[in-house]
């Protein structure tokens, strides 16, 4: 596997676990197409995702972020690069 850096290693493992510890918002897990995750990562990483539009913050206060579709698909290359399955459903 090719080097990352250390930067861009926080950013994609950040990125990464947010999609694997999402939730959705009481639907139907397998059938869900909006995905939350929680905000307990490095709130630079957290701008930096947030700027490249992968996720979306809340701006008032809120504990969770909204997993884009553009941040669905990057952290899905992201299981392939790591070599991570997703959750089985």
């Amino acid at each position: 596997m090719e080097k990352v850096s250390s930067k861009d290693a926080m950013k994609e493992l950040t990125l990464l676990l947010m999609y694997l510890s999402r939730f959705t918002d009481g639907e139907n897990f397998s059938e869900a197409k909006d995905f939350y995750a929680w905000k307990g990562y490095d709130f630079g990483v957290i701008n930096k995702l947030d700027e490249e539009e992968l996720i979306h913050q809340g701006r008032y206060r809120s504990k969770s972020v909204y997993i884009t579709e553009k941040g669905k698909e990057e952290a899905k290359k992201l299981l392939e690069k790591y070599n991570i399955s997703d959750w089985k459903i």
